[in-house]
């Protein structure tokens, strides 16, 4: 009995050694994923991206860039192959502290809205001092926020060197969000009251300085207006209680001038039998504040209507244009491509495609499989179909080119399965498919009307490359002279100037420090411009993830991910994976180049996990029309068994995946796809945590859930169309649960409605399943300023339910012990900049 005993013993001891050996770690390294936060990431990571802004009397561009030294500004002249510093900083510091009287130097120098003077020979920026001083047109000056910092303004000599305080500056007003403002910078149009008004130059300037100037004089020029069919000034977003405190403002509207600024055009849209929705604001002050807005549902007959309105404005008067062909149908009249060079203009209008006469948009099938490029001749005041694109799923284009006025056109299509441009004659005619071949087509970048040759982004054409790596290239119209201008196994992110004579590329893999070149319209490297600063990244220990290749589960398609591993990895031990998730179609959540976002990927993997990111068959539209839409009318099942066969094969390669603790996580469609993932195969994904998830698709937005997963269009025999849609549903497969599962929302996502969720955990309940559900308060649908919240939770939840650690405090300390505790707004992080937001 005792040698029975002892058996026993012996061998339960030696089966906790096995899972011990085997890597079942006491805990998660919490302090290492605490190192690579947002904040302090924006400490060790500076620039990654070179984003140039191009000149407009010549092909030079200046830019700004980060290091561990700090911030320069530099330009750049292509032509004599040169790159100098905009600044001697020094000097600058100096003459700056001297004027404004606060110190400076060369590392730290608060250079704010730099731009090029319009001769171009110097530059202009502004620096806040530490004085106190009443806000300009105030007119409570008594106001609690009626304080700013001074603002000095200075101006720059390139060639002297000189600086120079602008202190008679008067700072251009930013334009209100409810200014249109034509061309000729004459006129405002904005909406009021579901109307629309317009005033000139001379009411604008003082609306600037005081929007309730009561002498300010205000044109109508509609008056049919009503709620839910207006001409702009939509409250969305607003509380019930907001919007009818700001009814009477002026309010935004979306119009696009004619280059003559004589006529502008807008689509109003009838929404008065689409059916409301709400969320409660549970955190508002006082009393909890409801918000309605309209949102059609999959299926529902109630649609919102689209009208293209053409407005004369030098006779003030306006007329619906007829572009019926589809019941439902959506039309989406195309801004006019900007100029690289317009980008720190003070002013930039939204114009048409088109010419002063002629007007280009596109009319949609509800069912998506048809779409017409259409042509308003205005001066006929007719509409003509010119391209007619038709499709078994669903149909998308981009904006065409438009060769010397509209004579020709480039289109986009995908009509033979891989995205290329098509060229036509002005009256739709096709003259010839420009590029072809087994590859994607992604943007048109520029056109050369005398050379006849277009410019354009792809990706999938080089051998041995990741087939979602970006490149440049050209071509001429007849489809001949096809040339990759920047070579090189990368992801390449380009800006070509407005003459197209050269272009800045950034380029960088997930595993390679980024770095951004110079190159001519012909593939010629000119000049290497910078490499970014990983020197601190690198001295915490921080390692590059790996990308890999897999099968799909149909053994034949390749499916690319990427890696990553605790930065303290053991090859020796075993470690839990997870998989980050997005399950498309408009995109998957792998990165191609480096990406300062770590959050979801690297900064989970710290805590003692292996995380992936994976594709999936119908994941991505960058591919061929095949794979993007592979999930069609299987939206919610189509990418789950990519995920566990990605899974298994990797598992199988390396001994240290161990494949029997399988957690996943996603937000959003994510969401949705994670927990989809515990249901569907529920003895292979043992931990999920949720966010945002979209669980019934048919509460989901129409247009989304329409398109990617199909709705039946039913012609009955006295020619009447009706929409049928059926999908399947996560709440569906409730009683499949036997893993761990977090849901989480936010109770006021007006996006993916906080019902999708909560339908969810009702079905789980019915199902007498245990599971964990948190609401986000105050939260929409990304999370906001709970975002590291949610992180830390996520953490928590994959480490004790994939590591068996759950020796987790109340108190989120790694988020405590970065909080400033003297009641005072954090100074320690350095400013964040656009690029940081990329």
């Amino acid at each position: 009995m005792k040698t029975l005993y002892f058996l026993a013993a012996f061998l339960l001891a030696g089966l906790g050694l096995q899972a011990q050996t085997a890597g079942q770690q006491a805990k998660g390294n919490y302090q290492l994923a605490a190192r690579f936060s947002p904040k302090k990431l924006e400490k060790i990571i500076f620039t990654t991206n070179l984003d140039p802004h191009w000149l407009k009397k010549t092909d030079q561009f200046w830019y700004q860039y980060e290091t561990t030294n700090g911030k320069n500004w530099y330009v750049v002249d292509p032509a004599t192959k040169s790159k100098r510093a905009i600044f001697d900083l020094d000097k600058v510091a100096a003459a700056i502290t001297v004027i404004v009287k606060d110190p400076f130097d060369a590392q730290h120098l608060p250079i704010e809205n730099l731009k090029f003077t319009e001769d171009e020979k110097s530059v202009q920026f502004e620096v806040k001092s530490s004085v106190d001083v009443v806000k300009k047109d105030r007119i409570d000056k008594k106001a609690a926020d009626s304080l700013e910092k001074k603002t000095h303004y200075f101006q720059y000599n390139l060639a002297t060197r000189q600086l120079t305080e602008l202190k008679d500056y008067q700072k251009p007003k930013r334009k209100p969000m409810w200014a249109s403002i034509s061309p000729d910078q004459k006129f405002i149009i904005f909406a009021k009251n579901f109307n629309l008004y317009w005033m000139d130059k001379a009411n604008y300037e003082k609306a600037l300085k005081n929007e309730k100037d009561s002498t300010i004089v205000e044109h109508q020029l509609t008056k049919d207006g009503v709620e839910f069919y207006s001409y702009g000034g939509d409250s969305n977003g607003e509380t019930n209680v907001e919007q009818e405190k700001n009814k009477n403002n002026r309010k935004p509207t979306f119009v696009l001038w004619s280059p003559d600024s004589k006529q502008f055009m807008l689509t109003r849209t009838d929404s008065r039998k689409v059916k409301d929705l709400w969320v409660i604001h549970n955190t508002a002050a006082g009393r909890p504040a409801l918000e309605t807005y309209k949102y059609q549902m999959p299926g529902e007959k109630e649609a919102p209507i689209r009208e293209m309105v053409l407005f004369n404005f030098a006779e003030k008067t306006h007329k619906k244009i007829n572009t019926a062909a589809f019941k439902d149908q959506e039309v989406s009249v195309w801004p006019a491509p900007a100029k690289q060079s317009s980008r720190d203009d003070e002013f930039r209008p939204n114009v048409w495609h088109g010419t002063a006469n002629k007007v280009y948009f596109t009319r949609t099938s509800r069912d998506l499989k048809k779409i017409d490029v259409c042509v308003l001749d205005i001066p006929a005041g007719t509409v003509k179909p010119l391209i007619e694109e038709r499709f078994n799923t669903y149909v998308e284009v981009s904006r065409v080119g438009l060769v010397n006025g509209g004579n020709e056109m480039i289109h986009w299509s995908e009509r033979d399965g891989w995205g290329h441009f098509y060229l036509y004659d002005g009256n739709g005619k096709l003259k010839n498919q420009i590029t072809s071949g087994p590859f994607h087509t992604e943007e048109l970048v520029a056109i050369d009307e005398k050379a006849r040759v277009l410019y354009f982004s792809a990706n999938g054409r080089e051998a041995k490359e990741d087939p979602y790596f970006m490149h440049l290239y050209r071509i001429n119209f007849d489809g001949s002279g096809l040339k990759l201008l920047n070579k090189g196994d990368f992801d390449h992110n380009m800006s070509l100037s407005d003459s197209r004579r050269y272009f800045v590329d950034n380029f960088s893999r997930v595993n390679t420090v980024p770095a951004a070149a110079l190159y001519d319209n012909n593939g010629k490297k000119v000049m290497d411009l910078e490499k970014s600063d990983f020197s601190r990244l690198m001295t915490t220990g921080y390692k590059f993830p790996e990308p890999f290749k897999v099968k799909a589960d149909d053994g034949v398609t390749d499916l690319y991910g990427v890696m990553y591993k605790p930065y303290d990895f053991d090859s020796t031990k075993k470690y839990p994976i997870i998989q980050y998730i997005y399950p498309g179609p408009q995109t998957e959540a792998v990165n191609k180049a480096f990406s300062r976002g770590m959050d979801r990927v690297d900064r989970l993997a710290q805590l003692g996990f292996i995380v992936i990111t994976v594709g999936n068959r119908g994941g991505h539209p960058a591919r061929s029309k095949w794979y993007h839409t592979y999930g069609y009318g299987n939206l919610r099942d189509y990418g789950l068994a990519d995920k566990k066969a990605a899974v298994e094969q990797l598992a199988d390669e390396h001994p240290y995946i161990d494949a029997n603790r399988v957690g996943i996580t996603g937000h959003s469609g994510g969401g949705f796809m994670s927990t989809a993932a515990m249901l569907v195969y529920p003895d292979f994904f043992k931990v999920a945590v949720s966010g945002a998830g979209n669980h019934e698709n048919n509460i989901y937005n129409r247009w989304w859930s329409e398109k990617h997963h199909g709705v039946k269009e039913v012609i009955t025999a006295k020619g009447d169309t009706t929409f049928q849609y059926s999908i399947d549903k996560n709440p569906d497969l409730a009683k499949n649960l036997k893993g761990r599962l977090l849901l989480t929302h936010g109770d006021v996502d007006n996006n993916v409605h906080p019902a999708n969720t909560i339908r969810m955990a009702n079905a789980l309940m019915k199902a007498n399943k245990r599971f964990d559900f948190v609401m986000m308060p105050g939260q929409r649908h990304g999370y906001g300023d709970m975002t590291e919240y949610s992180f830390w939770m996520t953490a928590d939840y994959f480490t004790k339910y994939l590591l068996g650690d759950f020796s987790q405090p109340v108190d989120i300390t790694e988020i405590n012990r970065d909080l400033e505790q003297n009641n005072k707004a954090g100074t320690g992080a350095r400013r964040a900049t656009p690029e940081d937001e990329e």
